[in-house]
């Protein structure tokens, strides 16, 4: 099903350009045919020509190709024979060079074995249509990856600078700071373009109170696991006719399924005990009804996790409430984007909430609040979310002795509350704060 919608919608925008898509390949990439059937053809022909084209060609140009769903080994960043690994740094915009570097100095205090290489992903002209999700001999990919999208924007002039993919492609683990997207109008979002060209299909937010900074909510221990590459922000969108605009969410079986084993799977691995999925299928009934379905279908293999069913806006209601009704909650893609916030909210903002977007290829940490452009370049900053992501990245990549030294000194330092950055309620400087954290770890 998922095949034939996404190819139906290739054939009607892109048709003109397929021809295109194999010559830019290189030699040992399998090349990519879409055959498009007759309008007198039936959906369950159509499907099965293109799959049978696209099996002919994997067997022809590819040696091995395993069409399954599987993520990458946890530690999958490149290895030097004296252990340090690399991983690719995105500094980003506006705070983000200053928060970053903090972030590096205390890696380096803490004697954290990795290699930082810097890219910028400042936005360049792109001359044709690059493809995305292109498999390599040597990788295991979904079967959406069969699929070309367009990665060029509406003005299609401005992509990522290939130099940028390179690089996750070969670290396989990235940290991102902020990225500025102008509203309406320029460049495509880059954290979109991101999670769509890694194939970063779900997004982990963990929010948890932190000890000796006071919110209004004391006990919060919360993640939320949003579907990041589909529904709303497909960016399938059009103008009908003047004044009238039209904008396609799109659900699939295999993206559903992919975020539903992630958010059990991670329940099972994290000691937790509920996973909530959050929909209105009162409403839209076929898009997140299938979603619905895809979990519910998914909680049956995992009979020790409890699993229950909420509508988005009585979660709402109910965080605000009382938030130790939730554990894990598990969306699609716009659901989770604002939840997710909302939850950041209950202990502190987005400047104390770590991210990280987890791939078929390789995963990508990131802070998630703004550029900050007022204060971009003057030592105000608070580094605590990207640190806090960098954190997750240690664990993922299981240098967990790093991980529990690197954030043990960050929330003791908090909760001393002797050098704060303004948003936490202080007036210490984006260095202050970052050598209070370096002398804990000392």
């Amino acid at each position: 099903m998922a095949a034939r919608l996404i190819k139906k919608i290739l054939d009607g925008e892109f048709g003109s350009l397929l021809a295109k898509f194999s010559a830019q390949l290189k030699d040992n990439w399998v090349k990519i045919y879409i055959t498009s059937s007759s309008s007198s053809s039936s959906s369950n022909s159509s499907s099965s020509s293109t799959n049978s084209t696209v099996s002919k060609a994997a067997a022809t140009n590819a040696k091995r190709v395993e069409p399954i769903v599987q993520t990458v080994a946890p530690f999958g960043a490149r290895t030097f024979a004296s252990g340090t690994r690399k991983v690719t740094l995105i500094p980003g915009d506006g705070i983000g060079p200053e928060i970053s570097a903090a972030v590096q100095k205390i890696f380096a205090v803490a004697n954290v074995p990795i290699e930082w290489e810097t890219v910028d992903v400042t936005p360049v002209r792109v001359s044709g249509t690059r493809l995305l999700g292109t498999m390599q001999p040597n990788r295991t990919v979904s079967k959406s990856s069969f699929f070309p999208r367009n990665t060029q924007n509406p003005d299609g002039k401005f992509g990522i600078p290939q130099g940028a993919i390179d690089s996750v492609n070969r670290n396989k683990v990235g940290l991102k700071g902020p990225l500025m997207t102008p509203v309406g109008k320029g460049h495509r979002s880059l954290n979109l373009a991101l999670r769509k060209e890694f194939n970063l299909y779900a997004n982990v937010r963990p929010c948890r109170s932190l000890e000796g900074y006071k919110t209004l909510y004391d006990n919060v221990d919360v993640v939320t696991i949003r579907e990041n590459t589909e529904g709303e922000y497909s960016g399938i969108e059009h103008e009908i006719v003047d004044g009238v605009v039209q904008s396609i969410k799109l659900i699939t079986e295999e993206a559903s399924n992919r975020v539903a084993e992630y958010a059990f799977k991670y329940a099972k691995d994290n000691n937790r005990k509920k996973v909530t999925v959050v929909h209105k299928a009162n409403i839209m009934r076929m898009s997140d009804g299938l979603f619905l379905r895809c979990c519910r279908d998914m909680a049956q293999k995992y009979p020790e996790i409890k699993f229950e069913e909420r509508y988005l806006d009585t979660v709402c209601l109910n965080m605000v409430q009382d938030p130790r009704k939730y554990d894990v909650l598990v969306m699609p893609n716009l659901y989770g984007d604002i939840l997710s916030d909302m939850c950041a909210g209950l202990v502190g903002g987005l400047g104390l909430t770590p991210s990280g977007n987890m791939g078929l290829n390789g995963a990508l940490f990131e802070s998630v609040h703004g550029t900050a452009p007022d204060i971009a370049g003057k030592d105000l900053a608070n580094p605590t979310a990207l640190l806090l992501s960098a954190v997750m990245m240690l664990r993922h990549m299981e240098l967990n002795q790093h991980a529990d030294k690197i954030q043990s000194a960050c929330f003791e330092t908090i909760k001393e509350a002797k050098y704060l950055t303004g948003d936490l309620g202080g007036k210490a400087k984006c260095s202050e704060y970052t050598n209070a954290i370096c002398d804990r770890i000392k």
